[in-house]
């Protein structure tokens, strides 16, 4: 089901070193393809290595914003504390080394810790967005209900990563966004508190807009690519009961007014000009120049935009139950992966934690099938009986315990 005769599907995990990171003070392992269990009590180990293993594909982790957070606790006692992740994966048919570094720096009079970061692929420094398609992973987490249920940031965090993964233009975008958001807002506070010419915002007008309409316009089309997949996936996932549907809501589109926050046409060739495109922002940023100044900051662009999933027509971010968004969660995380896969030409490692606690027999069957010839899959447990023994044979099972792993 996951694989295609025709094309290499062969990005893996072969080996992986963690110092310091989360409670693992030193970890090696090799990974050997097709599927992982691991099984453990709560509070082991088991959810940090999966996020160590997602940390590779793009420096980001989903538990926390703060990267500082993912250095071992007791090392933070030390004048230089740091965590460091490095690994072997196989990929487009040969071995890469990924190496990432956290570190905390002491500097200036009052020797106060700065973070960093390093990257370094196949031995040379790089920055982090030149992690993207070198290995690609997939990862599903209980609390991932909160990209449905929770508010609009978290749905942008998720899309943002996704897409980072599959496109190194989206990647490259995101990255230039976020530096001209930063500068423009700088602007905007020093003209607030102290005053002077708006026309200075111009410049950066024209930059926003421009990487405003590379965002929307990518999101556009993956979300569409996107719900394709996930529409399908959903559909077996239920039994046919159920029909899937993404709903794109940009802070700013050329054919409606700024503040409708009604959904637009997924369709990639319904997409304005882009000329079309930037004259309307401008514009648009232009008219709401004095709330901005008034706010001291940009109040309108991808990063204040938002999607919805809905369920035969209804909206599950509002309305949706608990197991109704846990399988659209679900579908969306598969279609992730056969999103990447269309993207980049190989399957990325899936990373399930605890994925099967809060499915019912028939859906935790269904889930299985659909993952049992997945190139390289790692799932978490803390009951191992969860699986049939069929599943069981089929996979090696490894224990982790107070952050030791025992492979057997």
């Amino acid at each position: 089901m996951w694989q295609n005769a025709t094309i290499p599907a062969r990005m893996r995990l072969v080996h992986l070193s963690l110092t310091h990171f989360r409670n693992f003070t030193r970890l090696e392992a090799a990974f050997p393809p097709g599927t992982i269990v691991l099984v453990g009590d709560n509070a082991q180990g088991k959810t940090s290595l999966l996020e160590a293993v997602y940390y590779l594909a793009g420096a980001t982790s989903p538990h926390t914003s703060s990267a500082r957070q993912l250095i071992n606790f007791l090392t933070l006692r030390e004048d230089r504390p740091f965590a460091r992740l490095a690994a072997d994966v196989e990929a487009h048919d040969r071995v890469h080394q990924i190496e990432i570094r956290i570190l905390l720096e002491p500097v200036g009079p009052a020797r106060r810790p700065r973070l960093r970061k390093e990257i370094l692929i196949d031995h040379q420094k790089k920055r982090v967005r030149d992690l993207a398609g070198i290995f690609n992973a997939v990862l599903f987490l209980p609390q991932d209900m909160r990209i449905i249920e929770g508010s609009p940031g978290e749905r942008r965090r998720f899309l943002d990563a996704a897409l980072s993964q599959g496109d190194s233009a989206y990647a490259d975008a995101l990255s230039r966004y976020g530096k001209v958001i930063s500068q423009r807002n700088a602007l905007l506070r020093r003209l607030a508190e102290h005053g002077g010419d708006p026309a200075q915002l111009q410049f950066w007008d024209g930059k926003l807009s421009h990487h405003a309409f590379t965002l929307i316009r990518l999101r556009a089309a993956a979300l569409s690519q996107l719900e394709h997949i996930a529409a399908a996936t959903h559909n077996r996932l239920t039994r046919k009961v159920e029909t899937l549907r993404l709903a794109y809501r940009p802070s700013f589109y050329p054919s409606r007014e700024a503040d409708d926050p009604g959904n637009i046409p997924l369709d990639p060739s319904s997409f304005p000009e882009e000329t079309v495109f930037l004259d309307h922002f401008r514009q648009a940023l232009k008219d709401r120049r004095r709330e901005e100044l008034a706010r001291k900051t940009t109040v309108l662009g991808p990063h204040r935009d938002d999607f919805g999933f809905l369920s035969n027509g209804i909206d599950l971010t509002q309305y949706g139950s608990r197991g109704q968004n846990r399988t659209a969660m679900l579908s969306m995380k598969l279609a992730e992966v056969e999103w990447l896969y269309r993207q980049r030409g190989e399957w990325p490692v899936l990373l399930l934690d605890e994925v099967l606690a809060e499915l019912d027999l028939k859906r935790r069957e269904d889930l299985l099938e659909r993952i049992r010839d997945a190139n390289q899959v790692l799932l978490t447990s803390t009951d191992l009986a969860m699986f049939e023994p069929s599943f069981q044979a089929n996979a090696a099972v490894w224990t982790l315990s107070q952050g030791t792993l025992n492979i057997s």
